[in-house]
């Protein structure tokens, strides 16, 4: 009889308190249950470690750490690789949820594709009152190209991939890029040969997108990419093709000014998505918010 794998589940914390529970009732509620949740708070200064240790005096599989210090995402996800007991780690983060296949799904890619180092999930995309906005998801056949890597479209759904503890131990996080550490994450991998990332395009994530779009947020992380293509060695990339790609930035600056200016900021969630067949995913995710919901235990 095979024995299971285990899985290491990271989730770092910030002042989460009206959605950790939920995020946490989606790991309790997997169908692949071998596996430890690390929940790293990052100095709340609401009720969310209380949450989080409520869970773990619950449960053994939940471990809960807290130095009261607030020293960003880039630095917890490097923590959580330290932490991480077991060969697979999972991300994911405190204000989202995921189906109950999700692990169980991506831990059988990954035994099945043995060349591959990580895979990401199609995504269910919320609005922060948990209503379905529409979906999208990467080709199973897609490849990711130097023009993806650099632009930033390579595919990946950061907070849904599950890697090979292995591979981040290669592949660590920049901790002073700022809302744009899984960019430079899988840009460093290309460079490094190292992305070999594949897909599933069932949407097995459930991102609660549209507090991330924000003005502020979308500034902040395009001008960080603009300064690491800046960066770049020229072994890599010409200048030319360096003005070639800031221009495509600077462009999406632009419009993310534009339609923020208009009060039209809402359509940048919507083109990020898809909604035909829109009735039959919101049948699945009620019924798997159902299935997160009772393993509410605080």
């Amino acid at each position: 009889m095979n024995q299971p794998t285990y899985i290491s589940i990271g989730i770092p914390f910030y002042n989460a308190e009206s959605y950790l529970e939920g995020a946490i009732c989606s790991v309790l509620a997997q169908t692949h249950t071998s596996w430890e949740l690390i929940l790293i708070d990052d100095g709340s200064t609401d009720q969310s470690l209380e949450i989080a240790k409520a869970y773990a005096k619950k449960d053994n599989r939940i471990k809960v750490l807290s130095d009261d210090k607030n020293k960003k995402l880039a630095s917890r996800l490097n923590q959580i690789i330290d932490e991480a007991k077991y060969d697979f780690i999972a991300r994911m983060d405190a204000d989202d949820l995921m189906s109950s296949m999700r692990l169980q799904k991506q831990i059988h890619y990954l035994h099945q594709k043995t060349n591959m180092d990580l895979v990401s999930t199609g995504v269910l995309s919320l609005d922060n009152n948990l209503t379905l906005v529409g979906y999208r998801n990467t080709p199973s056949n897609k490849i990711i190209t130097k023009a993806d890597a650099i632009i930033g479209s390579t595919g990946i759904v950061h907070a849904s991939i599950l890697a090979r503890k292995s591979w981040y131990e290669r592949n660590r996080y920049n901790e002073d890029s700022v809302l744009a550490e899984d960019y430079e994450l899988w840009l460093n991998a290309f460079l490094n040969n190292d992305l070999k990332a594949g897909f599933i395009e069932e949407q097995l994530y459930y991102y609660r997108e549209e507090q991330n779009i924000k003005l502020k947020k979308l500034l902040t992380a395009y001008n960080t990419q603009i300064k690491i293509i800046k960066h770049l060695s020229s072994n890599f990339l010409s200048f030319s093709e360096k003005v070639k790609y800031i221009y495509k930035i600077r462009a999406k600056i632009i419009i993310a000014k534009g339609l923020f200016a208009l009060n039209l900021d809402s359509l940048l969630h919507r083109r990020r998505v898809q909604t035909e067949n829109i009735e039959e995913l919101k049948t699945l995710f009620n019924n798997e918010l159902k299935l997160i919901n009772d393993e509410k235990r605080v």
